[in-house]
């Protein structure tokens, strides 16, 4: 029963963990398709903020035990990966 809790808490902390990285790149698409363009110093502002906030969640959830650091570094190379995509396509409209 107690292992179970324990892969219980390591699975909805890494949920969570994603579905906060799904947001950053939610609110920076929107942003990129109405409000600015990539060279805008507050969407990079707004960028950075979240990504701050993101890392800083992903080192709690890793020193309480909650997942690995080599999973939290994946859901931050994920995201900066599609974050670049975006970007990249915002481009080369």
């Amino acid at each position: 029963m107690a292992s179970e809790m324990i892969v219980n808490h390591h699975e909805k902390a890494y949920a969570l963990l994603q579905a906060d990285a799904e947001k950053i790149l939610k609110l920076i698409k929107v942003q990129m398709d109405n409000l600015t363009m990539p060279q805008c110093p507050l969407y990079e502002e707004v960028l950075d903020t979240q990504m701050f906030g993101l890392s800083r969640e992903i080192d709690f959830a890793v020193r309480l035990g909650l997942i690995d650091s080599k999973d939290g570094k994946a859901i931050l190379d994920k995201l900066e990966r599609e974050l670049s995509a975006l970007h990249d396509a915002s481009l080369r409209k």
